[in-house]
């Protein structure tokens, strides 16, 4: 499998530490608010190369983190009158309610933040021991030129970057910003200030500064070294060079060997914005849309393609998505039948032996930095052939196999469920429709084509899709 990695530039080869297992740290949400449909990208996009991975054999360490203290979670308490901890914990339980219905499994673990600060104190102490990291009035700060390699991740050079804080001096500069050695430093340890929560350390009552919080849970639940970091491409500076900074500062290793970065989602065109009245969160799309048109939505560009969302791209995807799911109900059914045909004839062992060869494309597509967009062409090639091939004379046994292989590649890898949600229908409304069938049924009988489409349209109308089929109509809902 090649991935392309952020730190070279390049697609490379992935080379695990230890063989058959591989360590991913992915960046999680600051739990202040119901997450975003950009959230949802890093979220689904990562969840894929995990399940992809336990796919080709690997055993799978993934790691993804809620940020639990933070300047937004506070302003968020104060504004609600409730304390910083009651609003992490409701919106990580609401979080992972979204987290659900886009089929993203939950990670191997999902550290907090808060429950991380001894570890954190003990790297802060670390990089002062170390020179990398010196304290001022009970704020600690990191040494960026102590540390020679700083911006090897987003190729920025520290004389380009302290020539951007010059031209910014007339800004206005946060508290303490003016007892740093450099303006380049970053805070690893802030003093509390009235009315936020706060730890006790050796330098001061406070809490940890934001890039501190991962290096620490990176290292506890995964390693000094991690595989595979990955986030969206928003997190590559500061934050994720701030992490590289800290950590091999602390720990002197590689702190990733592979770095994975997702490109920005847009809004019909637009950055995502309130102010542009174009934000919406997961739960929003999910009370609209299907969430799992929206996960095959998301999946069908390749991760590093910037993704533009809008209602006409949704819909495409839903029409997509229903031909695969058209084609998985069609072999569920055939597979399903007690017809006595169990046994593949000549022929159909002849087209099973195609089988394999859809799995190796569609590997092949994944292997080249999880191209999700053409694993999915890869699925509609699979359900036109699937389709072609079988019909009410096919042996189950044949339908049963082929839905397998489409099965374990969309639902299993993609994390695209193919079989439809059962769908509750008033007794008296299944009547309803029963008895509009059986009148178009009689209008067809009678010749009377225009009452039996009006029928048609009227159920439609009711969200009623009909299939007319040898064995006679059927219906679902829409």
């Amino acid at each position: 499998m090649k991935i392309y990695n952020t730190k070279t530039r390049r697609k490379e080869e992935f080379k695990p530490i230890n063989e058959g297992k591989v360590g991913i740290y992915v960046c999680g949400p600051t739990v202040y608010d119901y997450i975003h449909i950009g959230n949802a990208r890093p979220m689904i996009v990562f969840d894929t190369l995990r399940r992809y991975f336990e796919h080709k054999g690997y055993e799978v360490n993934y790691v993804s983190n809620f940020t639990d203290v933070e300047d937004k979670i506070i302003k968020r308490s104060l504004e609600e009158g409730i304390s910083a901890s009651e609003v992490s914990e409701k919106y990580i339980a609401e979080c992972k309610k979204d987290m659900e219905a886009l089929n993203v499994r939950p990670a191997t673990t999902h550290p907090q933040a808060t429950q991380e600060i001894p570890e954190m104190i003990q790297m802060v102490q670390t990089l002062i021991d170390k020179g990398h990291a010196y304290e001022k009035n009970g704020t600690v700060y990191f040494r960026v030129r102590s540390f020679a390699p700083y911006g090897k991740l987003s190729h920025k050079k520290i004389d380009d970057l302290e020539s951007g804080h010059r031209a910014d001096s007339h800004a206005l500069k946060v508290t303490g910003e003016d007892e740093k050695e450099d303006a380049l430093d970053f805070v690893l340890w802030k003093p509390k200030k009235e009315g936020e929560p706060f730890w006790k350390s050796p330098w001061s009552e406070g809490r940890p500064g934001w890039h501190l919080e991962c290096s620490c849970m990176s290292k506890k639940y995964v390693g000094d070294t991690i595989d595979i970091h990955a986030g969206g491409e928003d997190l590559i500076f500061p934050h994720h060079e701030n992490e590289i900074a800290q950590s091999e500062a602390a720990n002197g290793v590689e702190f990733a060997n592979y770095w994975m970065h997702n490109a920005f989602l847009k809004i019909n065109g637009d950055k995502m914005s309130k102010s542009l009245g174009n934000f919406f969160t997961v739960r929003d799309i999910c009370q609209k849309y299907d969430p799992q048109v929206f996960r095959f939505f998301m999946l069908s560009a390749q991760y590093r393609t910037p993704l533009n969302f809008s209602q006409d791209l949704i819909e495409d995807a839903s029409r997509g998505l229903d031909r695969i799911l058209n084609g998985a109900e069609k072999l569920k059914e055939i597979a399903d039948k007690k017809n006595g045909r169990f046994i593949m004839d000549e022929e159909q062992r002849i087209l099973e032996e195609e089988m394999p060869k859809f799995i190796e494309r569609f590997d092949a597509a994944m292997d080249d930095d999880l191209n999700t967009a053409d694993a999915i062409s890869v699925i509609f090639e699979l359900v036109r052939f699937t389709n072609a091939n079988t019909n009410e004379k096919s042996s189950s046994n044949f339908a049963d196999c082929l839905y397998k292989v489409l099965f374990e590649l969309c639902d299993t890898v993609l994390g695209i469920h193919i079989e439809r949600k059962a769908v509750d229908i008033a007794a008296d409304d299944v009547a309803e429709i029963e008895a509009l069938i059986a009148e178009r049924t009689a209008a067809k009988k009678e010749k009377n084509f225009a009452k039996a489409d009006e029928i048609r349209a009227k159920l439609l109308d009711m969200g009623i899709v009909l299939e007319d089929t040898r064995e006679g109509v059927k219906w679902k809902k829409a």
